[in-house]
């Protein structure tokens, strides 16, 4: 899961989140920096709105700032090395007087994995605050500003945020994240994520639909519901009325779909991310239902090799995937599907290389989230496995994985050209102010002429021409 687009590195690199102008009111500010998934950046919106109850207000300038945070993701060495960088520039910082010294926070999966090397060896940091522990935030600003270390890194079994309606600051009033589940079942040998967000949990479809309403009647129009496996999604309820009868109810995630769905016709719904052990003919259906649910589905494969599958523990097959991936092309022949996909992983032999390179022939992705293999300190595949393919030979699997998806990319978009898309108006394009930009359904990025409309509209666009990661066109 993670931004969209086109990546040779899954995570995000920081990006600091824009002031509002209410901030004004507040005499204290905070600067966060966000690294890695999507739900990394949901988590910054959470944690916003407790320091707004707190007295602090948002900045993006950290050097104006009392409070420094960083939300950091373990997933791959280059981020936690990004994050090392700059907490040492932050350090710097704290040479400045006493009464304008800025506290320091590491947050997220960084500050679970490496909490005691962070504040007493490096000793780079304030404060270290897990995932599950934001809610313990006033209290931790308050102990390290009586001078001492602040560590709160539990893990919840519970979801943890459910009541908190998250402070949309870099928002650009048309999509919005929400988050519907924490924590992973899945162990994955490779990743982190299990053992740095802990445990599933569920967060009560009602308080996901009493967030998604508050966001449509704010204008948003599309929102895209989040988790490291949103098809595990389970949330059951057993109570008993004031009449003493028991009262059963169960939601899953295909039905979740259904009821965020019905919010607002014009209410774009997307999500992230699906495991294809997981992934129903059910959800598949509710998406072919709901001409509002984005025919688009990230559906990771990580390698095309069934042997190497098995030591990554995905507990599929290469034909076990292949399978669900015709059979989301059957119910929705127009579903664009992107992928994650990993070169080098231990033991990865030439033929193994090849069978991904051929399944991603077959499969032709929109998409594709690219990487490789980069040993994780406490993971299943650490303890297991020898990291023994050379860096090099990494390295240059990745750039024919690149090569290849660029390849299939720029099929895809041209297939367009000629074609009609609904696209909803997200924002000026970066790259001309005199343009917009916005997705089709299918999650492909269009560049067009502003024309006579409005961000938030809905506009049907003519491609005209296409590049492997854009599109470009007229309004019609």
């Amino acid at each position: 899961m993670s931004a969209r687009g086109e990546l040779v590195e899954e995570e995000k690199q920081g990006e600091a989140f824009q002031p509002i102008d209410e901030v004004n009111q507040f005499d204290k500010k905070f600067y966060i920096e966000s690294y890695g998934c999507a739900m990394n950046f949901n988590d910054s919106e959470i944690i916003a709105s407790i320091l707004y109850d707190t007295g602090y207000g948002a900045t993006k300038d950290f050097t104006e700032a009392d409070l420094i945070l960083l939300n950091t993701c373990s997933i791959r060495d280059k981020a936690e090395q990004t994050v090392r960088h700059r907490l040492t520039h932050f350090k710097g910082l704290k040479k400045r007087k006493k009464k304008e010294r800025p506290l320091v926070g590491v947050l997220g999966c960084m500050a679970e994995r490496l909490k005691a090397k962070l504040l007493e060896e490096e000793k780079l940091v304030d404060m270290v605050v897990g995932p599950d522990a934001y809610r313990s935030l006033p209290d931790l600003i308050a102990e390290a500003n009586g001078g001492q270390k602040a560590v709160n890194v539990l893990l919840s079994r519970e979801e943890t945020y459910a009541d908190i309606s998250p402070v949309r600051l870099d928002s650009n009033g048309v999509s919005a994240f929400i988050s519907i589940m924490r924590g992973c079942n899945n162990m994955c040998t490779f990743c982190v994520v299990p053992f740095t967000r802990g445990r599933e949990r569920s967060r009560d479809y009602r308080s996901i639909l009493a967030e998604a309403q508050d966001l449509y009647d704010r204008g948003y129009k599309e929102v895209t519901l989040l988790g490291q496996n949103v098809d595990s999604y389970s949330w059951t309820n057993n109570s008993v009325d004031a009449e003493g009868q028991i009262q059963y109810e169960e939601v899953n995630f295909a039905q979740l779909l259904e009821k965020v769905a019905q919010v607002g016709k014009d209410l774009r719904v997307r999500f992230s991310t699906s495991h294809p052990k997981d992934i129903t003919d059910d959800v598949l259906f509710a998406i072919k239902k709901y001409d509002n649910i984005c025919n688009y589905i990230h559906l990771p494969v990580q390698s095309g090799s069934t042997r190497v599958l098995q030591l990554m523990n995905r507990t599929y097959t290469r034909e076990w995937y292949l399978s669900k991936v015709d059979r989301i092309r059957e119910l929705i022949p127009d579903c664009g599907i992107s992928t994650d996909i990993i070169t080098g992983f231990c033991t990865e032999t030439e033929e193994d290389h090849q069978e991904t390179m051929s399944i991603m022939e077959y499969c032709q992705y929109d998409l594709a989230y690219m990487y490789f293999y980069s040993e994780r300190p406490g993971t299943l595949a650490e303890r297991r496995y020898e990291d023994d393919v050379p860096e090099d030979i990494k390295k240059r699997r990745l750039a024919e994985v690149v090569a290849l998806h660029r390849k299939h990319a720029l099929l895809s978009n041209e297939k367009t050209v000629g074609k009609t898309y609904k696209v909803l108006v997200e924002g000026p394009s970066k790259k001309n102010p005199e343009e917009f930009q916005g997705r089709t359904d299918q999650n492909k990025l269009v560049i067009f002429p502003k024309g006579k409309i409005e961000v938030g509209d809905y506009v049907m666009v003519n491609i005209t021409r296409a590049s492997s990661a854009t599109l470009f066109g007229e309004i019609v």
